[in-house]
C-alpha cells in the first residue's frame, strides 16, 4: 500500500439492459486505488476495462454495489438514487483514447478549457494550460490547431488537458491504442513523468504488455471479471 485510498469498488457491477438481452460488462468487483498508485489494468477488447474505469470516475453508476471516494465529501455513488460526480470530478482526470480535441480551438484553448468551464478565469486558465503544456513537452503547440499536429502530440494534448487541473488521480483509458509502438512509448513517458511531478495515482486501461509493464502493479479483466495481481493489494 503507498497511501490513503482514493477510490474504491465494493462488490461494484455494471450491467446494460435487462432480463435474456441484459449484458453484465463488469461483475461484482472489489478493488480500490492508493495515491500513488501505477496500475494496468490489462485485457482485451470488450473485457471490461473502459467500463471499470468509467465507474472509478464516475462517468457511470453501478447497477450492483457501489463505488466510493473517501476524500471527497460526496463520497458514495451507488446503485439506484444517490449523489453526482460533480464535487470528486476536481479530484480525478480521464483520458480517453481519442483525444477529442475541439478543431476551432488553439492547443492552449482547448487545454485550458475544461479550466474555464470549471469556473476558472480565462488567464489564470491560460497559464495553466501553457505550464501544462510544458510539463508533457509540447508547449511549442500552443498556437496550433489540432488538424496541424500529430497523433501522439495531440495525444499528449489530451494528458496536459487532464493535468492542468492537477487531479489526484488521472485514470487513462487505452491511451496508446491508436499509435505506433515508439509513439505509444513516448506518451507512456511523458505520462509517468507528469503524474510523478503532480503527485498523481495513475490507472491505465490497455491491452498491451510493454505499456503494462511500466507500472509497479497489473490486474487483468476477463469476461467482466476483475483479477487482482499478488501485489494488487485487494481489501
Amino acid at each position: 500500500m503507498t497511501g490513503s485510498v482514493l477510490v474504491s469498488c465494493r462488490d461494484a457491477g455494471r450491467t446494460y439492459g435487462s432480463g435474456p438481452a441484459a449484458v453484465v460488462a463488469v461483475h461484482d468487483t472489489n478493488c480500490h486505488v492508493h495515491a500513488h498508485d501505477r496500475i494496468a489494468v490489462m485485457g482485451s477488447s470488450g473485457s471490461g476495462k473502459s467500463t471499470l474505469l468509467h465507474l472509478m470516475a464516475g462517468l457511470e453508476r453501478p447497477t450492483s454495489g457501489e463505488v466510493v471516494w473517501p476524500w471527497c465529501a460526496d463520497t458514495t455513488d451507488a446503485a439506484g438514487p444517490g449523489p453526482g460526480a460533480r464535487a470528486r470530478a476536481k479530484g480525478i482526470g480521464v483520458i480517453f483514447q481519442s483525444p477529442s480535441l475541439i478543431p476551432t480551438l488553439d492547443i492552449a484553448e482547448n487545454t485550458g478549457l475544461p479550466l474555464v468551464l470549471a469556473g476558472e478565469n480565462a488567464g489564470r486558465a491560460h497559464a495553466r494550460a501553457l505550464a501544462a503544456l510544458e510539463r508533457v513537452g509540447v508547449a511549442d503547440l500552443a498556437a496550433k490547431l489540432p488538424d496541424d499536429i500529430s497523433g501522439g502530440q495531440a495525444q499528449r494534448v489530451a494528458a496536459a488537458r487532464v493535468l492542468a487541473a492537477r487531479p489526484r488521480l488521472v485514470l487513462a483509458d487505452e491511451p496508446t491504442g491508436r499509435l505506433d509502438r515508439t509513439t505509444g512509448g513516448h506518451v507512456v513517458d511523458v505520462l509517468l513523468a507528469a503524474v510523478d511531478e503532480i503527485g498523481a495515482a495513475l490507472v491505465v486501461a490497455t491491452h498491451d504488455p510493454a505499456v503494462a509493464e511500466r507500472l509497479r502493479t497489473r490486474w487483468t479483466m476477463r469476461d467482466g471479471r476483475l483479477l487482482l495481481g499478488p501485489d494488487a493489494g485487494a481489501p
